[in-house]
């Protein structure tokens, strides 16, 4: 039995010796019948404390692999093969996924999941309202399209995407300070979509990856289950600090920098002019390519509207990110990609060996919302939206700043970030608040480590009605009350 213990990985130590002695067990390398050593024994082998080697065992009793005999110790019990009624052996699924797919952590799947519970008023998920859109009117244009006659109907789209709708985002991006031709558009169908293959095309096995911190976890694990090595940078009320950017990028010589433009994921923060600029001149000088994700531009309800890091790339350093997410209608999601055309059309070749086709629908409805100008109608539409909503929340959170609740109100976006008074564990908080009837996002989960973020909520008031927001709101300081009252 050959058991090794790595303290360098986020892996827990008793998983990593269950999961080694499960696969040793099936290999047959230790025998069914096998005495196994002494919890004492084998924790002073492996230079682990006793309770880690407790667990690793009591794991593999609870799958039947061993057992605990009196007087003998912990036995290995593979069941005997059954050699009539021409049943066989079953697959051991557990032991045949990749490891790092079992120890994948499924807090923020679980909580975000919690929105699909009508009853539960949604503080947490960053989806666009369905007030906006005149669902008669988009169920008649999807009617038309549907039914519209060529042989460029039916489903199937390039695999680039549909050339009319990159048409159409060639002026779009034009308003936004950005050039592209046909050839540097990739349509996708939504952000984490687009970031997972732009790590797949780009990442080798532990390369390093440089990211904000707080960042939003489906940002990286894209990372974690590349094999890429996240190095992160703090974030503040103007984005990505940029003074050490230089000495990480001599130090740990990153792959490429990802940063979330306008109106960050979780904090709100919209990175400054001065930054952009910076990040553009540290790109250049070191060759880095940079990672912009920007969905929440446009969302702006006081002061200046920034112009993305793209529109300073000259030398064409920046991939940039794009998504109709929270301004479209919910389940017609639509993403697209401006790069390199080099590396747009190495895109465009793995989006054909893993898709069949792409959202046809979507990208037919959304260049005609581009091409007729009602998109950018809906627009002004969703701020005053949002905007509204935001002046609510923040009216319910000014009034928890008696109870030590904080919090700086972004310029747009969706979300606020929320630290929590003294004492109160966000986790708990959580928990707590759905028990009554609201979901919320715990800080941590926006920490790659774990390390941070246990004193803070994020909250999105993009999909919820006002009523509904501010019944919620009035729920979460409810609950905060009585966590504080538990305290004393």
């Amino acid at each position: 039995m050959n058991i090794r213990v790595n303290h360098t990985i986020k892996t827990p130590i008793y998983r990593q010796i269950a999961t080694q002695m499960r696969n040793q067990i099936f290999s047959g390398e230790i025998g069914s019948g096998s005495t196994l050593p002494s919890e004492r024994a084998m924790a002073q082998m492996l230079g682990v404390h006793r309770n880690t080697v407790v667990r690793a065992y009591s794991e593999l009793k609870d799958e039947a692999l061993i057992e605990s005999r009196q007087g003998v110790g912990y036995v290995v019990m593979l069941p005997a093969i059954e050699k009539t009624g021409g049943r066989g052996k079953r697959v051991h699924w557990e032991s045949q996924i990749r490891e790092k797919y079992l120890d994948m952590q499924m807090t923020f799947d679980d909580l975000f999941q919690r929105f699909s519970n009508e009853n539960i008023i949604s503080l947490g998920s960053g989806i666009a309202t369905t007030e906006i859109y005149d669902k008669e009117k988009v169920a008649a244009d999807l009617a038309g399209l549907l039914t519209a006659e060529g042989r460029n109907q039916y489903f199937y789209s390039p695999y680039q995407g549909d050339k009319n709708l990159r048409q159409k985002l060639i002026s779009f991006l034009s308003t936004k300070g950005v050039k592209a031709t046909l050839g540097e558009i990739q349509i996708l169908t939504e952000t984490n979509q687009a970031l997972d293959f732009i790590v797949t095309l780009l990442l080798k096995q532990g390369e390093v990856v440089l990211m904000e911190e707080p960042v939003s976890p489906d940002v990286y694990r894209t990372v974690e289950l590349a094999g890429g090595k996240i190095i992160t940078v703090p974030v503040d009320r103007d984005g990505m600090q940029c003074h050490k950017l230089e000495e990480l990028i001599q130090l740990h010589h990153p792959r490429f920098l990802y940063v979330n433009s306008s109106f960050h994921d979780p904090t709100g923060a919209i990175l400054s002019m001065e930054r952009r600029k910076r990040i553009i001149e540290i790109s250049n000088r070191y060759r880095l390519a940079v990672i912009e994700e920007d969905a929440a531009s446009e969302l702006v309800y006081s002061g200046a509207k920034f112009l993305p890091i793209k529109a300073y790339d000259t030398l064409n350093n920046v991939i940039y990110i794009y998504s109709f997410s929270l301004t479209f209608m919910p389940g017609l999601s639509l993403a697209f990609v401006v790069a390199d055309q080099t590396l747009i059309e190495r895109l465009s070749y793995l989006v054909s060996v893993r898709l069949v086709s792409s959202d046809w629908l979507a990208q037919k409805l959304i260049a005609r919302y581009l091409g007729d100008g009602s998109y950018y109608q809906v627009l002004t539409k969703f701020r005053e939206n949002y905007a509204l909503k935001q002046e609510l929340i923040c009216r319910k959170l000014d009034q928890m700043k008696i109870m030590g609740v904080e919090y700086e109100r972004p310029r747009g976006g969706v979300y606020i970030w929320c630290k929590l008074p003294e004492g109160i564990d966000s986790k708990k908080l959580v928990d707590a608040a759905y028990q009554k009837g609201i979901s919320i996002l715990p800080g941590y989960v926006f920490y790659p480590m774990k390390n941070g973020g246990r004193d803070y909520i994020r909250l999105n008031y993009s999909y919820e009605s006002s009523e509904r927001l501010l019944l919620g709101m009035d729920i979460l300081k409810d609950t905060i009350r009585k966590e504080l009252a538990h305290k004393k």
